[in-house]
């Protein structure tokens, strides 16, 4: 690149006419979503590895993978008379017969009731799964004759030929015992983190056993929340919810034999120790394997259980003087040989795919898979036809995403994906094809069907008329930055300037901050939700920023967890050393800096206005964490310990002890009444300690919303008090 004087460049850039822009508004990015774009997702895989199965105008309908052509219709639309309308479907192996799920009610993040229908494909009729209740959790065995469910908190199973049901449980009782579906805290700690929410019921491969996970909440404390309908009175409903140091549900894990009718408690004594029994899978030769980690989770053992002889021994022992990952370590992967399985681990430093020995007199050496200076951000499975296995790492950045293709035989692994951004896939069973979606921070998503070689078939997704709104509406291109922490480590950052920036004004600047462990706010990808926001920012003058400290995720197991036991201290320290970096450049007002943060981010925000506040000159914080005391205990816990044992961490990393630090009346705290997550009670219980502390602040509550805030005109109305505040306060 030629050196061009700096005096020259502000003159160009003052005299090079930009195309014309039209305003961005409030209702262009949450009432209409003009830039949000289309996505490709997991196509509905038939179990040939070569078709796919989507809903059109005929009913669910069945289409060739390579070309995209339609060869039949495999349920009509006319069953949608017998059903009523679907939300969602599975197929069993077999693909006889298809799980319809209708009247769909959600519960908590990943839970729902319905109703659940079976369609038969071979005399195409539908019949109702059950009706005496709703059902909470539904799955076909692996032969597809029989399904498992969940209802009224107990397990039953249906032989789909003879219509017979079978109650596997009788002591399901609400907020007592749940048998086959995870408790409140499991399912939101322990889901997996595709979206999918935590498996507690799992059929062995010949279908002859039901395991499930039994959950005794007797003990958990109750949490109580409002629902204002318009009725005279609020509608009131409780929940077991176990904030830091309470006890959690007593787990079990049990297996039902479908021959003998009996069912067997695995690993018996469970319910009377203090841990976690998070995952059981079983194997490919029908043991079962139960995952059981520790209170403070820094020891995950796998144990493997025979049913047969009900005898049991250590598959694995993974321990991590800070926590063992659980998100890393939920992609266990038995071989057809049933000698071997792969695990990822960060036991190197990085996340790193292994392969292992089953047995423990075995001879055969700990493999390790991948190697180098990255993380393995996802493992999408092996063909163990070919013995290829594909995964995702942050590659060439941490802030980038790379797809591969490595070999159980040795060798180089193959780079499917070069470049930069972040690329995502979706394999076929087979992993002869794949759905492969780009994107960058300045560029929409693209999706194309590829073959195993990386070969494009034909184009799945393009988002042309987004590219074409960012045109006509003026986006400025994001760009990546890098800043120093408070301890001179190199965090990454990417700043938002107006399009017209005149380098000799001074420019107020918006942190947008989430910073929780092991994520990233600061990746090579398309955010086309808040990211019209910063755009919308920008227009107006404002500077938008966000910065990856300490404690966050892709940059290897040191980095993530050197916040262990003072969450939020190195995290504040560097959004505040940042925000002094920032404030340093020539075209920033050093005095007009804020910061804005949801969940972990508003807890986040809310630290640094306070501990920051020579830095910060206002802060938002929507449904905030403001004292770690009352979160639930896996989250917490994970990171800090207890108060009994880490009361000083607790304490020095909670924002509501720093009230008094609070400058003018430049913060708005918000949150949904109806958030079953971080409850309504952070906020309330940091309102009070403002008042005490006589500091003035603003508020905004939402009844009957969640941790989201969203339905019914929340969303548009809750930015519509953000960017006033910024408007007003910055």
């Amino acid at each position: 690149m030629k050196y061009v004087p700096a005096i020259l460049l502000i003159a160009l850039f003052r005299v090079s006419a930009l195309p014309a822009q039209r305003e961005i508004t409030l209702d262009d990015c949450f009432t209409f979503f003009k830039f949000y774009p289309q996505t490709a997702g997991v196509l509905h895989f038939s179990p040939d590895g070569h078709h796919y199965l989507e809903e059109d105008e005929q009913g669910i309908s069945e289409f060739d993978l390579a070309t995209g052509l339609k060869e039949r219709t495999v349920v009509p639309l006319s069953v949608m008379q017998t059903t009523s309308a679907w939300d969602a479907f599975a197929f069993n192996n077999t693909q006889t017969k298809l799980l319809l799920r209708t009247n769909t009610k959600p519960v908590y993040r990943h839970s729902v009731t319905a109703a659940y229908w079976v369609y038969d494909l071979t005399t195409n009729t539908a019949a109702q799964l059950y009706d005496e209740a709703p059902v909470q959790y539904a799955v076909f065995s692996a032969d597809g004759e029989k399904v498992a469910f969940v209802a009224g908190n107990n397990l039953f199973f249906k032989d789909l030929k003879t219509g017979n049901i079978t109650q596997v449980t009788t002591d399901g009782k609400k907020n007592e015992i749940i048998n086959g579906i995870p408790d409140w805290v499991y399912e939101e700690e322990f889901s997996p983190p595709d979206g999918a929410g935590m498996t507690a019921t799992a059929w062995s491969p010949d279908g002859q056993k039901l395991a499930f996970i039994r959950f005794d909440e007797r003990d958990v404390p109750e949490y109580q929340m409002t629902w204002y309908t318009g009725m005279a009175h609020p509608r009131y409903t409780e929940f077991k919810f176990p904030k830091v140091g309470a006890p959690n549900s007593k787990v079990s894990v049990h297996a039902y034999d479908l021959a003998t009718g009996q069912t067997t408690q695995v690993l018996p004594g469970t319910e009377n120790q203090d841990l976690y029994l998070p995952r059981i899978y079983w194997s490919p030769d029908n043991f079962l394997c139960v995952y059981v980690l520790n209170r403070y989770q820094n020891n995950l053992s796998l144990v493997l259980y025979d049913p047969a002889t009900q005898a049991t021994g250590m598959l694995l022992d993974e321990m991590d003087t800070a926590y063992v990952d659980l998100d890393i370590c939920d992609n266990l992967t038995f071989l057809p040989n049933n000698r071997e399985f792969i695990w990822l681990s960060e036991r190197d430093g990085h996340t790193h795919l292994y392969l292992l020995p089953r047995h423990s007199d075995s001879t055969a050496a700990i493999r390790q898979l991948t190697q180098g200076n990255f993380d393995v951000t996802e493992f999408y499975g092996l063909d163990a036809r070919s013995g290829k296995f594909y995964y995702q790492t942050a590659t060439p950045t941490p802030m980038d995403r790379q797809l591969w293709e490595g070999s159980l035989y040795g060798g180089d692994a193959r780079l499917l994906t070069p470049g930069a951004g972040t690329h995502e896939a979706w394999f076929s069973p087979t992993f002869d094809f794949y759905v492969h979606q780009h994107s960058t921070v300045n560029t929409p998503p693209a999706a194309d069907l590829r073959t195993r070689s990386g070969d494009a078939l034909r184009p799945l997704v393009r988002n042309a008329g987004v590219e074409n709104m960012r045109k006509e509406y003026g986006f400025a291109p994001v760009e990546f930055v890098t800043v120093k922490a408070a301890d001179s480590t190199d965090l990454n950052a990417w700043m938002l300037k107006p399009r017209n920036l005149d380098p000799a004004k001074k420019y107020p600047v918006l942190f947008d901050v989430y910073g929780g462990p092991g994520s990233q706010t600061v990746q090579n990808q398309y955010n086309g939700y808040t990211g019209a926001w910063h755009q919308l920012l920008a227009q107006k003058g404002y500077i938008v920023v966000s910065v990856d400290n300490r404690g966050t995720g892709a940059r290897g197991r040191d980095f993530k967890k050197c916040t262990q036991l003072q969450l939020g201290k190195l995290e504040t320290e560097d959004q505040i050393a940042a925000a002094r970096q920032f404030g340093a450049l020539p075209y920033v007002d050093p005095n007009r800096i804020g910061i804005w943060g949801w969940s972990f981010g508003g807890y986040l925000s809310s630290s640094c206005v306070l501990k920051g506040n020579e830095v910060f000159k206002m802060a938002m914080a929507v449904a905030p964490v403001t004292n770690w005391k009352w979160y639930d205990t896996a989250y917490t816990e994970r990171f800090m310990h207890t108060t009994a044992d880490n009361a000083a961490g607790y304490a020095e990393n909670s924002p509501i002890n720093f009230v008094d630090r609070l400058r003018g009346g430049n913060y708005l705290i918000c949150h949904g009444i109806a958030d079953d997550n971080v409850h309504w009670q952070q906020t309330v219980e940091m309102v009070n300690a403002l008042i005490q502390a006589n500091k003035q602040f603003e508020t905004y509550y939402y009844p009957n919303r969640n941790h989201g805030i969203y339905g019914e005109n929340a969303t548009r109305h809750l930015f519509t008090k953000l960017t006033s505040f910024v408007l007003e306060q910055l």
